[in-house]
This record gives structure tokens, sequence and C-alpha cells, in this order.
């Protein structure tokens, strides 16, 4: 019963990930990137390949991680679109990461998105810094305590 809940967080997570994600290939495409735009089909692909590579290969994860996390460097930084894809993608280190890892890849991850976003504005402002900085907590959150039901519930289940 616990578990719906769980899976219509990770499904949200998912779908908003695909929707940041058609929003900054469209934008792209309005602006005539077709390049930025289809590295942001790519990144879409290496993002939905992440499911079958956590059920067949668990252990690539990491790398799958890393690869979606520089293909999103590389997009954030030639279009500010691009930038927002960060917070689905913290989802993706409180999931794969160990804590401790998770914790520094968030940290890292989230102040990236800032000083892009800033660049990209060609200013440091007060909501660039407090909205990524408030979302990052949030999802911490969230993420934290999902994976404490989800221990939960395993234990309550009977052998």
């Amino acid at each position: 019963m616990m578990n719906i809940p769980l899976r219509l967080l990770r499904w949200a997570v998912h779908v908003t990930a695909g929707g940041l994600l058609v929003i900054a290939v469209l934008t792209a495409l309005r602006d005539g990137n077709t390049m930025q735009a289809a590295g942001g089909a790519l990144l879409g692909l290496l993002y939905a390949a992440g499911a079958p590579i956590g059920r067949w290969w668990p252990q690539a994860r990491p790398v799958w991680l890393g690869l979606v996390t520089a293909g999103w460097a590389v997009l954030a930084v030639g279009a500010a679109p691009f930038v927002w894809l960060a917070f689905p993608l913290l989802f993706a280190y409180l999931d794969v990461l160990p804590l401790w890892g998770a914790m520094f890849g968030v940290g890292a991850l989230t102040s990236a998105a800032i000083l892009v976003a800033a660049w990209h504005a060609g200013e440091l402002t007060l909501p660039l810094v407090v909205g990524p900085g408030v979302g990052a907590v949030v999802v911490t959150l969230l993420a934290l305590a999902c994976k404490a039901l989800h221990a939960e519930m395993r234990e309550r289940r009977p052998d």
C-alpha cells in the first residue's frame, strides 16, 4: 500500500524531467539552435535509459548518472532553459549514490545550477540563489523521507 505513493513520486519526477526537457528543446528549436535541441533529445534518451540500466545492471547506475550530469552541464552552459533540469537530477543523485555522495552531488549540482543561471542572466540575484537552494533542500528532505518510508515498508513485510 505504501509503495503506491513512492511509485507516484517516481513517476512525477520523471514527468517533470520530461516536461522540462521538452520545454528546453522546443525553446532551442524556436531560437534556431538545432544542435542544442539534438543534444537535449540525446540527453532525454540517456535519462530514459536509467530505468532499464538500474534493473539490468545496477552497478552501472553511477556511470549513467555521471553521463547524464555531464550532458546536463554542456547543455545548461549552452542554453538557459536546460539549467532547470538540475531539479529532477537531484532526485537521481539521492536515489543512485550513497548518502555522503548524494549530499556532495546535491550541493555541487545546486551550486552549478545557480552559477550557470546567473551567468545566463548576466548577474547573480537573490532569487537565483534562494530558488535553487530551497528547491535542493525540499528535494533532499522529500527523497530522504521517501527512502525512510520505503525502508519501514520493507521491515514490516511478513517474510
